[in-house]
C-alpha cells in the first residue's frame, strides 16, 4: 500500500534558547517491501540541514539555530510504497554482525523478573528460535497492558514490565530484554504505523522490534499488536534502544519553560496507476 505521514515536532520556550543543536533521525531508507516514494523535512529556524548516516545507517539530518528563539518547528512529511513480507527484513544496511545486537543497554536491561518470564515462554513454546519469538510476541502483548499515563521516554524495560503498563516503546524494550536474555540478537526500531480503523491523528510514531533468526534472517515483531510487521508499518530508524532511533535528540542553550507539541498522521494515500 501507499502510506502517507505527516509528522510535526514543536518546542516553545517561555524564555528564548540562545541556541539550539537538533539531530534528526526521521528519513526512512528503502529495502525489500519499502520504497520511498517522496520525503522532506522542513524546519521553521534559518539554517542548514546536514545530512549524514549514524553508526547503525539511519540516516541524520543536524541543524543548529544560532539565534535566540521562543519556538522551533519541524516538519516531515512524504509517501512510501510498502509490500507485505512476512514480517522478514532484507535489502537493510548491515553494519555489524547480529552477536552486536546482544548487548545490554540501560533501557533494555533484563532483571530476574524478566529472565524468569522469558524462560517460561521459552519452556512452552515450540522448538527453534522462530516459533519462540512467535510465542514471545504474544506473550509480552498479553502481559503489558498498552497505557500511555504510567511510562516516559527514560523508562527502562524493567520498569515498565513492574507496573505491566507502557507503550509501545516500553513494549518493545520488554521484547528486547527477554530475547536478548534467551540469546536471540533483537534490535530497536522506530518509525510508523498505519491503523486499518480509520484513526489517522497519533500522539507519536511507533516502534517494534526486530529478531535474528539463523538461516532466515532479520524478521519483525510487534509487541503492540501480537504481530509481525507488516505493509502497515513504515520503517525508519534502527538501534540498541529508543535513544539510538529516536526521531528527535538534541540541546538547547539558555531558554526555560520548554513545552513540548508533536502531531503526527499517518494514512492510506491513493497510489497513481500506470497505463
Amino acid at each position: 500500500m501507499r502510506i502517507r505521514v505527516s509528522h510535526q515536532t514543536a518546542y516553545r520556550y517561555d524564555t528564548p534558547a540562545s541556541r539550539v543543536i537538533q539531530i534528526l533521525r526521521m528519513t526512512p531508507r528503502p529495502h525489500d517491501g519499502q520504497h520511498i516514494v517522496r520525503w522532506r523535512i522542513d524546519v521553521s529556524a534559518d539554517c542548514r540541514l546536514t545530512t549524514q548516516e549514524d553508526a547503525f545507517g539511519n540516516i541524520t539530518h543536524a541543524f543548529s539555530d544560532d539565534l535566540p528563539t521562543d519556538h522551533l518547528e519541524m516538519l516531515v512529511e512524504g509517501e512510501v510504497d510498502t509490500q507485505d513480507t512476512g514480517g522478514v527484513v532484507r535489502g537493510t544496511i548491515e553494519r555489524f554482525p547480529p552477536s552486536l545486537y546482544l548487548r545490554e543497554t540501560a533501557l533494555t536491561r533484563a532483571d530476574p523478573p524478566i529472565r524468569d518470564f522469558a524462560r517460561a515462554v521459552a519452556d512452552t513454546a515450540a522448538d527453534g528460535p522462530l516459533p519462540l519469538l512467535h510465542a514471545l510476541v504474544q506473550a509480552v502483548h498479553a502481559e503489558v497492558l498498552f497505557d500511555t499515563d504510567p511510562t516516559h521516554p527514560a523508562t527502562t524495560a524493567s520498569e515498565a514490565f513492574s507496573l505491566r503498563r507502557g507503550v509501545c516503546q516500553d513494549l518493545s524494550h520488554i521484547f528486547i530484554a527477554a530475547a536478548r536474555s534467551l540469546g536471540i540478537p533483537s534490535r530497536y526500531i522506530g518509525g510508523y504505523f498505519w491503523r486499518s480503523d480509520g484513526v489517522t491523528a497519533q500522539d507519536a510514531g511507533h516502534a517494534w522490534v526486530e529478531s535474528f533468526v539463523p538461516d532466515l534472517g532479520w524478521v519483525a515483531f510487534d509487541p503492540t499488536h501480537a504481530m509481525c510487521a507488516t505493509d502497515a508499518h513504515v520503517r525508519v530508524a534502527t538501534g540498541l534502544d529508543y535513544l539510538g532511533a529516536a526521531p528527535v535528540r538534541g540541546t538547547r542553550f539558555g531558554g526555560a519553560g520548554e513545552s513540548l507539541a508533536v502531531t503526527v498522521h499517518v494514512e492510506q494515500a491513493a497510489q497513481q496507476v500506470q497505463s
